[in-house]
């Protein structure tokens, strides 16, 4: 079993008023995880700082994003317990 790996909330964009796009990202800002859900799904769960994910579904973050993603995973885990709705 792979272990997974914890991801910080890095973006939160709203495309439309039914549709919520969250971005997670590990810590040096390389690889990401989006999710997107709706907003009533929003109302049942809780968006919450940090994930946990499986190494398999990361993807690679453009280049030209990664130091971005990177301070923003930095400043959610210096500011946030990963559980804690954000």
């Amino acid at each position: 079993m792979t272990e997974e790996v914890r991801c910080w909330l890095v973006e939160r964009d709203f495309y439309d008023e039914d549709l919520v796009t969250l971005v997670y990202a590990t810590p040096d800002g390389h690889r990401h995880v989006t999710q997107q859900r709706s907003t009533a799904l929003l109302m049942k769960e809780a968006v919450t700082a940090a994930i946990d994910v499986d190494p398999d579904r990361l993807s690679a973050v453009a280049e030209d994003e990664r130091e971005r993603y990177a301070r923003e995973a930095e400043r959610m885990a210096g500011s946030h317990d990963p559980d804690e709705v954000v």
